[in-house]
């Protein structure tokens, strides 16, 4: 199947109305991103900020960009101009930048806190007990542009659909758990972006409002750099 059959595959068939698909477009080139816009894709996702800067310059500029992979904080400012929204985000002192580099743009800048679900070491994100300590921050409350929408998470890289479940499902109650004490009154916090190819259906079931979804939709992982040379 094409790209674009992928995707409608995946929008008619596969996953709920209800929830957004990010097309994971990292390592991938700028001509099967252009063929996933073109059969109406316009949420990607990247996880090096020089790969995404350099696809932005060359892709339509209605494509919402998403970061998704680690960020450090002396990159945040490439990507503050346009970027749409930062899932990665797993410490103060990185929302401290985002802020900064947003009220340059003059922009508010919509962030996800990445919440550490997986029984893995090489993971990144928040502990529970972190993420709570930051949201009751007074430098927090202090940041005037940007946009806490919700919690993203990765789960362990596993075939046991039950430790799967049993991740996104923590992650949901931890997120109802954090709307109910910091954003009753906020409509707008109401993204859990959890779920990729392997295991995306679980986390819809789990209820995920966001999936990121990569070889289900371009194929596996290419072995030449994604740049057009």
């Amino acid at each position: 199947m094409s790209i674009a059959d992928n995707i409608k595959s995946l929008k008619n068939e596969t996953i709920p109305k209800k929830v957004t698909l990010i097309a994971v477009s990292k390592t991938k080139p700028v001509a099967d991103i252009q063929e996933a816009y073109d059969a109406g894709q316009r949420e990607f996702g990247e996880n090096t900020v020089q790969e995404m800067v350099e696809k932005q310059e060359q892709l339509p500029k209605d494509i919402q960009w998403h970061q998704i992979g680690h960020l450090q904080t002396n990159k945040v400012k490439y990507i503050a101009p346009f970027i749409s929204m930062i899932q990665s985000v797993d410490s103060l002192k990185l929302l401290q930048e985002i802020n900064k580099q947003a009220e340059k743009n003059n922009r508010t800048i919509d962030c996800l806190l990445q919440i550490y679900i997986a029984d893995e070491e090489t993971k990144f994100g928040l502990g529970f007990d972190e993420a709570i300590e930051l949201l009751r921050s007074n430098e927090f409350a202090s940041f005037k542009n940007i946009r806490i929408r919700g919690l993203m998470g990765i789960a362990t890289n596993t075939d046991k659909e039950k430790q799967l479940k049993d991740e996104f499902q923590e992650l949901k109650v931890f997120f109802d758990g954090i709307k109910q004490s910091f954003f009753r009154k906020e409509n707008s916090f109401d993204v859990i972006s959890m779920g990729m190819s392997s295991d995306y259906e679980i986390a819809i079931e789990q209820g995920s409002t966001m999936i990121r979804v990569g070889s289900t939709i371009f194929g596996g992982r290419v072995i030449k750099h994604w740049k057009n040379n």
